[in-house]
C-alpha cells in the first residue's frame, strides 16, 4: 500500500482532520449562498496563515464540515479559535442581517467535533501492527 505522505525536517506524516462546527443553538444562518461563499473564503484565508490546507468544506443551514490537512506542529485549539473568532466577526460585519437570526449575538457553538481521518482503515492498521510482533529470521522470513 502506498501512502501520500508529507515530510518535515525530522518527520514523515499524513495528518488529515474532519471538523464539524455548529452555529449556536443550531440557528439557520447559512441559507444565503453569498454568506456560505464568504465563509469558505475566510476559512481558506485563515487556514493559509496556519499552513493548513483545506481539502474540502461544505455547509448545511446550521453547520459546516471542513476536511483539512495539517503539520504535526499545528496548535489545533489556537487554529480553531481563530476560525471561530474571525469568521463570526467578519460574517456579522459583512452580513448584518445575520444578527437577527442569532441568539444574543452568539455565532458559533463553543463545542465542535474533530476527528482524524486516515488513508487506511482501523482494521488494516491493527492487522499491520499485530504483524509486527511476529518472529522473523535475519532475512525477514517469519519463523
Amino acid at each position: 500500500m502506498e501512502y501520500k505522505l508529507d515530510k518535515g525536517a525530522h518527520s514523515v506524516y499524513a495528518l488529515q482532520y474532519h471538523l464539524v462546527q455548529v452555529v449556536k443553538y443550531r440557528r439557520k444562518v447559512f441559507t444565503d449562498d453569498d454568506i456560505v461563499d464568504f465563509l469558505k473564503q475566510k476559512i481558506k484565508q485563515i487556514s493559509s496563515t496556519f499552513n493548513v490546507e483545506i481539502i474540502n468544506q461544505e455547509c448545511d443551514k446550521d453547520h459546516i464540515h471542513i476536511i483539512f490537512k495539517a503539520k504535526p506542529t499545528l496548535n489545533i485549539p489556537k487554529y480553531l479559535n481563530a476560525l471561530k473568532t474571525i469568521t463570526s466577526r467578519e460574517i456579522k460585519r459583512n452580513f448584518p442581517e445575520v444578527k437577527e437570526k442569532l441568539w444574543k449575538n452568539a455565532f458559533w457553538s463553543p463545542s465542535y467535533f474533530l476527528i482524524t481521518t486516515g488513508q487506511v482503515t482501523l482494521d488494516q492498521l491493527k492487522k499491520y501492527v499485530d504483524g509486527q510482533g511476529e518472529k522473523r529470521d535475519a532475512n525477514g522470513v517469519q519463523i
